[in-house]
């Protein structure tokens, strides 16, 4: 079935999906440190096996600025990645632990977990700050490894109910069969699965186009939409009974970033678009005026249109569009005559 934002799912999304979709989910990378060296992980140069800490855009240094970045973006919930949460794992639990103590029970909490490190006494403690566990096995990378990783998502049975537990995977065209048996073998132990249309990236570019084509406009790998549907198709067929989504390129972009883009806070006299972004009109430097608001970070005046008529000619004024986000990327800046 395919969905109102551009996926495909069967019996529904999970929880922390619907959040995103709408935009509502903090995405809290808690490092960039990985033990698996997965080929096919999509991380930036400036992520990958980096022990920093983001929300968003924001690169944060400790609690405090996550929860500035919670409250700018009017996040009603978090996704924690990485890397691997667990290389991090008491940050990762100090950070899940402040949040919910910040924001209520109700803030919705999921995490994604590769499952090399997992062991029941993490998951335990895990348990008592996140609501949703979305784990990423091993076996695409080593096919003698599925043993393993069922064994360790079983044990996390005993710490949450199995609608809060599901599988997150890339969704390699030519690997389809193996997904589709893998699913089948857990599909006692979970209760969602999602499959990520594959995307190129900057750090598994080289690998990636050697071995496969790219669609048109060359980011996602051609022939992975379709290998979800079939999935979804065999799984439907089987009556499986578990909430399948195939979460696509155009949802994250066109769904997920722009209605988190909605939902930022912007500075007065700002315009949203309908895409989410925001439109200033500005003069450098700081000018004592009414209505006009002091930019620090940029050093510039946000006029309103009423200032920005009446300093027409008699001073530089450009409208700026850019994303509302912390770092305010400027997509267009013109001068107005």
């Amino acid at each position: 079935m395919k969905t109102k934002f551009d996926s495909h799912c069967i019996n529904g999304i999970a929880e922390g999906c619907k959040y995103c979709v709408r935009g509502e989910k903090l995405v809290l990378f808690v490092t960039g440190v990985c033990k698996r060296d997965c080929w096919y992980c999509s991380l930036s140069e400036k992520r990958k096996n980096k022990n920093i800490i983001y929300a968003h855009e924001r690169e944060c240094k400790n609690v405090k600025d996550i929860i500035q970045e919670v409250k700018d973006s009017r996040a009603t919930s978090a996704g924690i990645t990485g890397g691997d949460p667990l290389i991090a794992f008491d940050r990762t639990i100090k950070f899940a632990s402040k949040l919910k103590k910040k924001f209520g029970k109700k803030f919705h909490i999921h995490i994604y977990l590769p499952t090399r490190f997992i062991t029941a006494d993490k998951l335990k403690k895990l348990s008592k700050c996140v609501d949703e566990v979305r784990f990423h096995p091993a076996f695409l990378l080593d096919k003698n490894s599925i043993d393993e990783d069922l064994k360790k998502i079983k044990s996390a049975n005993l710490f949450w109910k199995k609608e809060n537990l599901g599988i997150e995977l890339p969704m390699i065209p030519d690997k389809k069969k193996e997904i589709l048996d893998f699913i089948l073998r857990a599909k006692d132990l979970v209760r969602f699965v999602n499959l990520n249309e594959f995307e190129l990236s900057e750090t598994n570019f080289d690998k990636t186009t050697k071995k496969y084509k790219m669609n048109e406009g060359g980011y996602v790998v051609s022939g992975s939409l379709e290998a979800g549907k079939w999935i979804l198709k065999e799984l439907s067929k089987k009556k499986v009974g578990l909430k399948v989504h195939l979460c696509t390129a155009q949802l994250k972009n066109c769904w997920q970033f722009a209605n988190r883009l909605k939902r930022h806070k912007i500075f007065p006299y700002g315009k949203r678009t309908e895409d989410g972004n925001v439109i200033y009109l500005v003069a450098d430097g700081k000018l004592n005026l009414k209505n006009t608001f002091y930019d620090k970070e940029k050093n510039r005046t946000i006029l309103s249109e009423e200032v920005a008529r009446r300093l027409l000619g008699k001073m530089k004024i450009k409208r700026v569009e850019e994303f509302p986000t912390c770092d305010r990327i400027e997509i267009e800046e013109e001068e107005i005559n």
